[in-house]
């Protein structure tokens, strides 16, 4: 088993099917391209856990087309994130407990704490089947924006951690304010002391586009996101389009460092390619698996 792996943050991005560059025609079902990119890499992000939570059957499906030893790392739910959450996603079971204002809205950011707690018991419960069979990796917190550090937000962790005991957790910041000192002394510290990874960035919001090579747990976790700023920033345009950025040549070799560098200090890392559009992604994941192999 490889101490580092490379994968993509998706094997269902509608540009990268669309485009035709990388599933071969006849694969044309969920499983015939889980199988296909299997092939090709031996872990993946999941990215549809985000805006609905998993079911558990899926993760039984996911570990049966999956080769032994492949990992998935899933994309913890909106809700858990403090991201806007379409309320159509929320479990019906779930829905008949939310007051009328919010049933009324398309999204909303502010749940009931007792909905809050069902949704993260029915996250952990839906990833069993992975966790069992060996296949779960890191479950990822992306938090926005506007979580900035604040005693309410180290508190917020806190709650993650207690909810997965058990598990790997990667927690991505994207505000600069973690990642910048004096905050990110004891941001760092505050993710060691838990054993939480703290998710290692190249992306557009970054000035120099890299966030600090920190390892805060045994599993190492890094997150391309591309550098296309122009598109990042700009409103009413798809969500491929601000990932829409092919890493160079030049760009690889120096990410392929950091990679280095990271996996030194981790019993295992994991490099992630989030430029979903069409197949930046996989070209990109395929070049740097090609230079760590190379090393």
């Amino acid at each position: 088993m490889e101490k580092t792996r490379v994968g993509t943050a998706s094997w269902t991005e509608k540009t990268l099917i669309e485009s035709g560059t990388f599933y071969p025609r006849q694969v044309t079902t969920a499983e015939g391209r889980l199988r296909f990119y299997a092939e090709h890499f031996d872990t993946v992000e999941v990215d549809s856990t985000y805006y609905a939570l998993p079911a558990e059957r899926n993760a039984v499906l996911w570990a049966r087309r999956t080769p032994p030893g492949f990992v998935f790392h899933i994309k913890a739910y909106s809700m858990l994130t403090g991201h806007p959450t379409l309320v159509k996603s929320i479990p019906k079971v779930l829905r008949q407990e939310l007051p009328k204002e919010i049933l009324k809205k398309a999204q909303a950011r502010e749940f009931q704490k007792e909905v809050v707690e069902a949704a993260f018991d029915m996250f952990r419960t839906a990833l069993i089947p992975l966790k069992e069979a060996g296949k779960l990796g890191c479950i990822l917190f992306q938090f926005p924006p506007w979580f900035v550090p604040s005693p309410r937000a180290y508190a917020w962790i806190e709650v993650v951690r207690e909810k997965f005991p058990h598990h790997h957790l990667a927690v991505e910041f994207r505000n600069w304010r973690w990642i910048t000192s004096p905050e990110k002394e004891r941001s760092l510290k505050f993710l060691t002391d838990r054993a939480i990874s703290h998710v290692i960035l190249d992306a557009p919001w970054i000035k120099g586009w890299q966030g600090p090579v920190a390892v805060t747990a045994p599993f190492a976790y890094v997150r391309f996101h591309g550098r296309n700023r122009e598109n990042w920033f700009k409103k009413g345009i798809a969500t491929a389009e601000r990932y829409r950025y092919l890493y160079k040549a030049e760009e690889i070799k120096r990410l392929a460092a950091k990679v280095k560098e990271a996996s030194k200090e981790a019993e295992k890392a994991f490099a992630i390619f989030n430029n979903c559009y069409e197949n930046y992604g996989i070209k990109n994941a395929k070049s740097l698996h090609h230079l760590l192999q190379e090393a």
